[in-house]
């Protein structure tokens, strides 16, 4: 088994990423926010589009790690942060930068309408798999 670790430093970088966490699903309680360390993290079950292919079953997820750097501030809309156990779907992740520097928004765009936005200084993002991977029956689908 190889475990996916990617970094990304720019918009195209964070485009792999993006793909790669397209239909990754997470526990509300899995989100974590420092303000004082300025890092926004989340653990999903990723879904494996890369093995997926043109399978019709035996599709993998696997447990990964998303930790964004140099945040400075999070906003979101459509999650109660209370409902621990509500579980969110990520569709994509996408930047706007802000002037001509390196600073911007990124933005978690999830099922339901619901989103997170970060505000950063710059684009740095580490993508990991944690943990070992599963089977599941099901592919996710899109109208």
């Amino acid at each position: 088994m190889t475990e996916l670790k990617l970094m990304a430093l720019d918009t195209d970088d964070l485009a792999v990423i993006s793909a790669h966490m397209q239909d990754a699903v997470f526990k509300v309680g899995d989100i974590r926010w420092s303000a004082t360390e300025k890092n926004f993290s989340l653990a999903a079950n990723r879904f494996d589009w890369e093995k997926a292919g043109k399978k019709r079953k035996g599709f993998e997820r696997h447990r990964a790690a998303l930790v964004f750097k140099r945040v400075e501030a999070v906003r979101s809309t459509g999650i109660e942060r209370n409902h621990k156990d509500d579980v969110q779907s990520l569709l994509a992740i996408s930047f706007t930068q802000k002037g001509e520097g390196p600073e911007g928004t990124i933005e978690l765009l999830l099922s339901g309408k619901a989103s997170i936005a970060l505000d950063v200084e710059c684009i740095e993002v580490a993508l990991a798999d944690i943990g070992g991977a599963w089977e599941t029956a099901s592919k996710p689908r899109h109208p």
